[in-house]
């Protein structure tokens, strides 16, 4: 290889790593900064797990409340804090009897009575496109805390609507998993080598509008 051209490739390739490490510039939006609260009505957090490795059981929580501090021109800045009711817990179990729904808030699983509520703040912000990011934050589940990340992505926002009475509105959708086990939650968690049981690893689907009102 020529002399001359090694400086230029090494110009290349510190270009190439700095392009891959600048922060996204954040879609543009007129939503204002601000205090922004969940729109329950407009919220969803629903999980599966495996069940014996032939299917994935889903179910959902229904009592959510979540509070966004957010800055629209610097999203890394932005936070989130969360509280679920694990008592809000509905599985789509067709029987009336036994009752699934207290069975999975009971003492082998979410011990809802002792641990009453699940809470997630976030820790860091990490933009990984204009639109998305990596929101990593401090999730207490069953008493325990451990560290979680999420992948959201931004659905987009306004600032007002002649027919939202709320004032602005702004949407996300995130996906993100965990290990039960961590949270000290293992009953029923498959042996080493073996899917008969519900699987250690939990996924999460969280879709989610918050709404800031006029003024």
């Amino acid at each position: 290889m020529p002399v001359a051209v090694r400086p230029l490739l090494l110009a290349a390739a510190v270009l190439a790593l700095s392009a891959c490490h600048r922060t996204p510039e954040p879609v543009k939006t007129d939503v204002p900064a601000g205090t922004y609260k969940l729109d329950p009505a407009h919220a969803s957090l629903v999980f599966r797990v495996n069940h014996l490795g032939m299917s994935h059981y889903t179910a959902r929580f229904t009592k959510l409340d979540a509070t966004l501090e957010l800055d629209p021109k610097n999203p890394a800045a932005s936070r989130v804090s969360a509280t679920v009711d694990p008592r809000s817990l509905e599985t789509d179990y067709p029987l009336p009897e036994p009752d699934f729904d207290a069975q999975l808030t009971g003492p082998d699983w979410l011990d809802a009575a002792r641990y009453p509520a699940i809470s997630f703040r976030t820790t860091k912000v990490e933009p990984t496109s204009p639109d998305t990011a990596e929101v990593t934050g401090d999730l207490t589940l069953h008493g325990v805390t451990r560290p979680v990340t999420l992948k959201a992505k931004f659905n987009g926002g306004y600032a007002s609507h002649a027919m939202d009475p709320s004032g602005a509105r702004i949407g996300f959708s995130a996906t993100g998993a965990l290990n039960r086990s961590d949270f000290g939650i293992s009953y029923g968690v498959p042996a080493k080598g073996s899917t008969f049981g519900v699987g250690d690893e939990v996924e999460m689907q969280i879709e989610a509008e918050f709404t800031r009102p006029k003024g």
